[in-house]
């Protein structure tokens, strides 16, 4: 077993399940905050505690007398946090039938005695799948340190439709019927082995009122689906009474969204109503028959400014888990087709040569500005955006050629590269480059791997064609958070011309434009264009004065 990972075994009893006979999720949420946290500590060497818990999938349930594995795994560490990936599976031991149960991934501090600094020893990665969740971990802090600001930019964008909310609704019922109210109070029980209430024990008393609020609205006994994101800000302990506040945000065909959010008093605190926030979390709810089968559920109206505002957010974060899903699932995919072994590097060098192909051949491009021998074009699709900087050279396309499929040379017109060194030759036309680039918040550079693959015309008319693309090596992790394999799907160069210029045409083939700032990496090409022009033709002239 890895030195970062824990394992855990637990037969559900009948005091761990629910009027269902089923694992109650509270409980499993206990399970999982406990090995997670031990996966953390064990990697630390310190104590830790629960800073958040990212969406929460349970894809189906487990009943009195099943065997339930818990793995948990630290993917990534920082400076003073980890980033645990938790898997849950049952087994039932009549039939020896496994199941997957739900996949997590958590972040803990670690938190050191006294006034004594952190810097968390890196994760040593042994896999191709400890490589994927190394960099993938990078992307998922991202998208919780960038959720608040996506959340208000969208609400911001969409707006408030109160007329269609308040009465457009068939036969909506008042959110305000769904209120719950519970107060817990603090035992030594419920704490942790450092003292503070423990964070499972939180979520799983989150998880008991939510359930509450839901039931409320359909009659019905729920079930927990999903949950977006638990967020700790700030610990409470033995004593403190815990107030949980739930209530329906909307509803969906057949799901619930309900708000949770956790309020502690000490004694002195309680007597003057001075309250601190614990924790806040959005419980995702289904309806299911005996059968199996989800009912479809009543819809909600808001009658207040915050039950709008709370209306209004649930379908935002509806849509965000949404292309989060989406996101992650192709990022997994990339990442595993473009790891470099002997196994795939020629299915990986083809499918480079051919993307570039794909993408300049694309129907649709359309004309944004014209500069000085430049010329910017955009193509949106659905899943990526594309930029296409045209520009005009007076050298020969052969030489243009030539310059552009040294990467080392980019050094002096790209300023997106700090150095670059040819990590493997593959082939004389296929080459490995390792890249450190400027770092966006400065501390360490950034540093990526890319495949070049550059190919001469093999009829006349044809252009030149050098086409890139991220690539994977279990032996050079990344030293830093890798944005341009993360944003960039496909880039390269087409060379067309004779021997007296050239029309360079530089591809960038990106992420969607609402995951990245558009109009800065449309300026960013358009600079980078500029100096491309300027050192091919300076370049070019030294190459002549040295025949």
């Amino acid at each position: 077993m890895a030195g970062a990972q824990v394992h855990m075994c637990q037969t559900v009893c009948p005091s761990h399940a629910n009027h269902r006979g089923e694992l109650s999720p509270g409980q499993l949420l206990k399970w999982i905050d406990t090995t997670a946290c031990l996966a953390a500590e064990k990697h630390a060497g310190l104590p830790c505690v629960t800073a958040s818990v990212d969406d929460i999938q349970f894809e189906e349930t487990a009943r009195v007398g099943q065997i339930i594995s818990i793995n948990a795994k630290v993917n990534r560490a920082f400076t003073t946090s980890m980033e645990v990936g938790v898997k849950v599976t049952s087994q039932d031991p009549l039939t020896q039938l496994q199941k997957l149960i739900s996949v997590a991934f958590s972040t803990y501090v670690a938190k050191p005695s006294g006034n004594n600094k952190v810097d968390l020893k890196p994760v040593e990665l042994l896999t191709i799948q400890d490589f994927i969740e190394h960099t993938l971990a990078a992307e998922r802090r991202k998208v919780r340190l960038d959720h608040k600001d996506v959340l208000k930019n969208l609400m911001e964008a969409c707006g408030t439709d109160d007329d269609h909310v308040c009465h457009q609704e068939k036969d909506p019922i008042s959110t305000d019927l769904t209120r719950v109210q519970s107060i817990e109070l603090v035992l030594p029980p419920h704490a942790n082995h450092q003292g503070n209430t423990f964070g499972g024990q939180i979520m799983a008393w989150m998880e008991t009122v939510a359930a509450i609020s839901a039931s409320h609205l359909c009659g019905l006994h729920p079930t927990l689906k999903s949950v977006d994101m638990f967020k700790f800000r700030g610990p409470s302990t033995v004593g403190d009474r815990l107030v949980f506040n739930a209530i329906v945000n909307n509803t969906f065909e057949k799901s619930i969204e309900v708000g949770v959010r956790v309020e502690a008093y000490n004694c002195e605190e309680w007597g003057r109503g001075q309250a601190r926030h614990i924790n806040s979390a959005f419980l995702i709810f289904n309806i299911i028959n005996n059968h199996g089968e989800l009912y479809t559920v009543p819809r909600v109206r808001a009658t207040t400014k915050d039950g709008l505002r709370r209306y209004d957010g649930a379908i935002m974060r509806k849509k965000i888990r949404l292309a989060r899903k989406h996101i992650f699932s192709r990022k997994e995919g990339n990442y595993t087709a473009d790891f470099w072994d002997q196994s795939n590097q020629a299915n990986i060098i083809k499918s480079n040569v051919t993307a570039l192909t794909i993408l300049t051949e694309k129907p649709g491009w359309e004309i944004i500005n014209t500069l000085d021998r430049i010329k910017m074009y955009i193509l949106k699709e659905t899943d990526v955006i594309s930029i296409k900087a045209e520009m005009q050279v007076w050298i020969p396309s052969k030489i243009a050629f030539f310059l552009l499929s040294d990467f080392t040379l980019h050094v002096h017109w790209a300023k997106q590269y700090l150095t670059c060194r040819v990590l493997e030759r593959v082939s004389e036309e296929d080459k490995i480059y390792h890249i450190t680039s400027p770092s966006v918040n400065g501390n360490k550079p950034d540093d990526f791997l890319i495949l070049v693959s550059q190919r001469k015309p093999c009829k006349i008319g044809e252009p030149y064609r050098i086409a890139v693309t991220p690539v994977g090596l279990i032996a050079v992790p990344p030293s830093n958070r890798n944005d341009y394999g993360s944003k960039i799907h496909c880039t390269g160069f087409m060379v067309y011309g004779n021997s007296s210029s050239s029309l360079v045409s530089y591809f960038i083939q990106s992420v969607p434009p609402f995951a990245t700032n558009l109009a800065h990496l449309l300026k960013s090409t358009e600079e980078t264009a500029s100096e491309c022009i300027k050192f091919l033709e300076s370049r070019s002239k030294k190459m002549e004065l040295q025949l």
